[in-house]
């Protein structure tokens, strides 16, 4: 019963929210929002939208924040993969990059920042020496108006997630064979990957890609850290507008998250379009007989590009920890004159709070989330089924815009009397954390081997009895690791937080991002330190736990 019971919840969990809040953004859009006195359908507040200074300057920079995001992570991920899998130098930049997919956006942000801002680490290095600077270059780096900044950003924390995708799917291609069968016929590595392979590895990470580009293009907290502010991007205006004092601006926010999710569909269809580009060229490459035997400028840029990406952020989150040590710290000089506690004295009265909020939903959210994916794994394998549709549900919460339906479930959690409630904020983290647990649990359950089961069938145990006994504690590793992903995604949304919580309830990256604006580094460090420290404990916890726990038996140990 319970089985049967969990994909019926789970589908629920993930379209009501969502349902009801395009519902809730959609009707005010058009007037309609009784609450404040809206009765009649009109397009008046879609008139007031575009009539707003530069709001298609602010669709435009969002818009190519998706894409570029999308391409020049995807770009690195793939020729990095192409030039070095199979290689003892791939798997040492594969355990350097893999910690970044735990740590949050705004954290990444925030190291970025203090890296490359004027003032920031890389120009203390370099000056005076080689610059000649005593004093910070007046330079717009960090909120330049094209964003390239944010970009950047965005591009550093998206390609440990597209390289892990990557590597999920090279076991369900014949790379070896397929690489030696392209070297045969005189293709180069990144010739004979790219027209032997990508093509089958692309199709099962195409969704995972549309996410990518669904998550740029309505990002907030990477905006609001990096990006321009005059104007800003549009998901960044929407946020502005749905917390004016002015109720009726709430016309103007949902009409904008239409918008929003205009400018992503528009996105995904450009980005479809260039899907074909980029098969019609593979096309022309093999009949032209294109086979880049001398591809290895090509891999060392590649695997250049990985290096940057990961050195920049773990340099910044070095500079972050710095700074929240930091006494006196003039420019241009390279280390603070001295070293204080003054930071973290005075910032821990006021992080208890939403350090408490920030464990307590986390791991609600992924408790209920690891739960609701055993049930549904349990079910495919009474069916026999790994139904394909549900997997396109667990991916839209990441394919919607988070401001197209979060704004709308704000309104019904108004009109429930649920807003700003630890049940409110669990579930709105749950709708995000439910498609990681899953897509991390799900292939580990499958390659479980099941005479383990009957093995102990024969001896009597029932089903449940046979999951608490052998199956659970034999995955202990997988579950774990399911759990410290779901645990960092949680540490890491900012906009339903902002929205659920209502400013009562506050989790360490909401606080962090809030006060970005505010210039205290060594205040921003302490926090951003915290948001870093939270999902390496629990990723810390799932490699060590199994360590200790099975330390005596051989075969579980990795």
């Amino acid at each position: 019963m319970l089985t049967r019971l969990g994909p019926l919840v789970t589908i629920l969990l993930l379209t009501g929210p969502i349902a009801f809040g395009l519902a809730g953004t959609v009707l005010p859009a058009f007037g309609f929002l009784p609450v404040l006195g809206g009765m009649e359908l009109t397009l008046q507040h879609v008139h007031a939208l575009l009539s707003q200074p530069a709001i298609l300057t602010s669709a435009a920079i969002s818009l190519a924040a998706g894409l570029v995001t999308a391409l020049f992570s995807l770009g690195v991920v793939v020729l990095f993969v192409a030039g070095w899998a199979g290689t003892q130098l791939f798997g040492r930049v594969q355990h350097l990059v893999s910690p970044l997919l735990s740590l949050p956006h705004a954290a990444a942000a925030f190291a970025l920042a203090f890296l490359i801002a004027p003032s920031g680490m890389a120009a203390r290095l370099i000056s005076p020496a080689l610059t000649g600077w005593e004093r910070p270059p007046d330079l717009l780096v960090v909120h330049d108006p094209m964003g390239l900044s944010m970009m950047a950003g965005l591009i550093v924390k998206e390609i440990p997630f597209l390289l892990l995708m990557t590597l999920a799917a090279l076991p369900q291609v014949r790379l070896k064979e397929t690489r030696t069968l392209a070297a045969s016929m005189g293709y180069g590595r990144v010739a004979g990957f790219l027209l032997g392979v990508w093509p089958a590895v692309y199709r099962q990470i195409r969704l995972p890609v549309f996410a990518v580009i669904a998550f740029a293009t309505s990002v907030v907290d990477v905006a609001v850290i990096l990006g321009p502010t005059r104007p800003a991007p549009l998901a960044v205006r929407l946020v502005e507008w749905m917390n004016d004092p002015d109720l009726s601006m709430r016309y103007l926010a949902s009409a904008g998250a239409l918008l929003q999710l205009t400018v992503t569909a528009v996105a995904l269809g450009l980005w479809m379009g260039l899907e074909r580009i980029g098969r019609f060229l593979c096309i022309v490459g093999v009949e032209k007989g294109v086979r880049l035997r001398r591809d290895a400028l090509l891999r060392g840029a590649a695997l250049l590009a990985m290096g940057l990406a990961a050195g920049a952020v773990f340099a910044g989150l070095a500079t972050l920890a710095l700074w929240s040590f930091a006494g006196l710290w003039q420019f241009p000089d390279a280390l603070p004159a001295s070293f204080t506690l003054k930071s973290w004295m005075r910032a821990m009265p006021r992080i208890a709070s939403p350090l408490y909020t920030t464990l307590l939903a986390g791991l609600l959210a992924t408790l209920i989330a690891g739960l609701l994916a055993i049930l549904c794994l349990m079910r495919e394998e009474e069916t026999g089924r790994r139904p394909r549709r549900a997997l396109m549900l667990l991916y839209l919460p990441l394919l919607v815009p988070q401001v197209a339906f979060v704004f709308g479930l704000q309104l019904f959690l108004i009109y429930a009397d649920l807003l700003a409630t630890l049940p409110a904020l669990v579930l709105a983290h749950l709708v995000f954390v439910m498609p990681y647990a899953y897509l991390s649990l799900k292939d580990p359950w499958h390659a479980f081997d099941r005479r383990y089961n009957q093995v102990a069938a024969g001896f009597g145990k029932g089903r449940w009895r046979r999951l608490a006994l052998v199956r659970l504690p034999m995955m202990t590793r997988a579950v774990l690791t399911m759990g410290a992903i779901g645990f960092a995604v949680s540490v890491g949304l900012y906009l339903p937080t902002v929205l659920v919580g209502a400013g009562r309830l506050t989790t360490i990256t909401s606080e962090a991002v809030a006060l970005a604006s505010g210039g205290d580094r060594r205040i921003i460090g302490v926090y951003a330190f915290w948001q870093m420290l939270l999902p390496m404990l629990g990723f810390g916890v799932a490699t060590l736990l199994p360590a200790l726990i099975f330390r005596r038996f051989r075969g579980m140990q990795v």
